[in-house]
């Protein structure tokens, strides 16, 4: 499902505006360290031999912010969306997503704010997690204005790789969906006028034992 106007419109902007201009981003590539955020230069340097690798399989480049990480380490306290998890694992946003979700076991809520810019992508996959115990998926959008042909949507897909629906990234809205389901984040197009921004992550179980039976 996707859920239009999730947050207090003043909430949001000031949110976004936090992504736009305040988030020190770094690039995450599928099976390199994350590094500070590619200039134009890099991305036009590195982004074919990243193409070349995702022919073959899942793979993906975007940039993101760890706001777990982050806050373990007590980096960047001042950025609002240190605020957004602590709300995210408070007793009242989690009793709300058991109630919406039917889930009593839902303990907890990660999050990282991601962002998107032209050339970047993320091919299918399914977000299975054992030990993590993610029961759902959700996406706080929060670019505005997005186009449709700009690219960097959500698709799902069935196991045969058709196409099932797709959400476009509207400003304010969650995107949410139950873990395992296929899915990708379309090619973000060069003629994109901003960046794909949003807030992503799992609503979780308690984590199981690895050594415990299923």
């Amino acid at each position: 499902m996707q859920i239009a106007d999730f947050l207090l419109r003043d909430i949001a902007e000031r949110l976004a505006a936090c992504l736009y201009h305040e988030v020190p981003w770094m690039t995450a590539e599928r099976g390199q360290p994350d590094s500070p955020a590619w200039d134009p230069q890099t991305r036009q340097k590195r982004m074919p031999a990243a193409y070349r690798v995702a022919s073959t399989g899942f793979h993906f480049v975007y940039d993101r912010y760890l706001i777990v990480d982050a806050m373990r380490e007590g980096r960047d306290t001042h950025l609002l969306v240190h605020q957004v998890l602590r709300f995210f694992n408070s007793p009242p946003f989690l009793a709300f997503i058991r109630e919406l979700t039917g889930d009593s076991e839902l303990m907890m809520v990660g999050a990282q704010a991601t962002r998107y810019l032209p050339g970047q992508f993320l091919r299918v996959h399914d977000d299975r997690h054992d030990e993590e115990n993610r029961r759902y998926a959700y996406v706080l959008n929060l670019s505005r204005d997005w186009q449709p042909d700009w690219g960097g949507l959500l698709h799902f897909v069935d196991d045969g790789t058709g196409p099932q629906e797709v959400f476009v990234p509207r400003f304010n809205s969650l995107s949410l969906f139950k873990v395992p389901m296929r899915h990708y984040v379309s090619f973000v197009a060069p003629w994109a006028r901003q960046p794909r921004l949003a807030i992503t992550g799992w609503w979780h179980a308690r984590p199981r034992d690895p050594a415990s039976p299923a």
